[in-house]
């Protein structure tokens, strides 16, 4: 089947590849004309899919990458992995609208759209599906719709897309039936789950909870320094709990490509019937330097330090 990833980072670039290995053909877009040239030169800017990997894609002559939208002409299935930065404390979803645009003006009867884009619950439903029905001149029931959320983790050697659970749902149950079916030929596993929203908020709530615990353990960290322990050998002490506990160790605070470096809230825009998935966190710490692990001590140290 053909199959077209709108966006080419750090989330889209490693589907297509796997959708290469897969069978698939595969059609990348991108906006960034410079990114498009660098793939083109078999060149990786994620560490989840090296040069090699990159090269032996194209050279299967099934995966090509362009800024020409008319890339999109004639898909099976057009998945969506744009951005969807916060602004003013709710999310951008400009990317999300025009790549929505521009995958209703190509979508036909029959074939499958998927938004893989983090935003709050109701957004396939509420803000993709117009678009695409307004540009395709089609119904709702003349193709599917559907969300899987991206579990991307760069820079992890143990989970990887194709051996990550991949949550799938659908507007309908044929919907999903169709999205089920095609993550089933890139991933291992795929997890139904009821609906649109409850994939949407599940994605929420697994970023929700990063945020929440390395804000919790950095300020655990600043407790420990005051009553002049390691925060390391607390850690370790409480990690021994078979049950109930998941560590977390210091770090410069909430970041990466999922969790921003600052208060967040994620709600439905103004006007929109959605209820609100409002997510909150403590405050920012506002320490410049963060405890370093030391190296083990001996048993004799041990015995010393008593």
């Amino acid at each position: 089947m053909k199959v077209c990833v709108i966006g080419q980072g750090y989330v889209g670039l490693p589907l297509a590849v796997e959708s290469v290995k897969a069978g698939h053909e595969v059609a990348g877009l991108d906006v960034q004309v410079s990114r498009i040239d660098a793939l083109r030169r078999y060149e990786s800017f994620t560490s989840d899919i090296c040069s090699s990997e990159l090269r032996a894609a194209f050279e299967t002559g099934r995966y090509t990458v362009s800024v020409d939208p008319d890339v999109l002409k004639d898909f099976d299935v057009a998945i969506i992995t744009v951005p969807t930065p916060l602004k003013n404390g709710v999310p951008d979803l400009s990317y999300v609208e025009q790549a929505a645009v521009t995958v209703g003006k190509y979508l036909r009867a029959g074939a499958t759209v998927v938004l893989e884009s983090t935003s709050y619950p109701g957004t396939t439903e509420q803000i993709v599906l117009p678009l695409l029905e307004k540009w395709s001149q089609l119904s709702v029931f003349d193709f599917h719709l559907g969300f899987s959320p991206e579990r991307i983790d760069p820079g992890n050697v143990n989970w990887k897309l194709h051996n990550t659970p991949k949550l799938v749902a659908g507007l309908e149950p044929c919907c999903l039936d169709a999205v089920d079916a095609f993550y089933s030929t890139v991933v291992r596993t795929t997890v139904r789950t009821s609906s649109l929203m409850t994939a949407e908020l599940a994605k929420i709530v697994e970023n929700t909870f990063r945020h929440v615990n390395i804000a919790m353990v950095n300020e655990m960290a600043m407790m420990a320094e005051a009553l002049g322990i390691s925060i390391w050998d607390v850690l370790d002490a409480a990690d021994t709990k078979p049950y109930g506990f998941m560590k977390f160790t210091p770090g410069p605070g909430v970041g990466g490509h999922c969790s921003t470096c600052r208060t967040t809230s994620w709600t439905a825009p103004p006007g929109c019937s959605t209820p609100a998935a409002r997510r909150s966190t403590a405050r920012r710490c506002s320490c410049s330097a963060w405890p370093t692990r030391p190296a083990p001590r001996t048993s004799a140290n041990r015995r010393r330090s008593r």
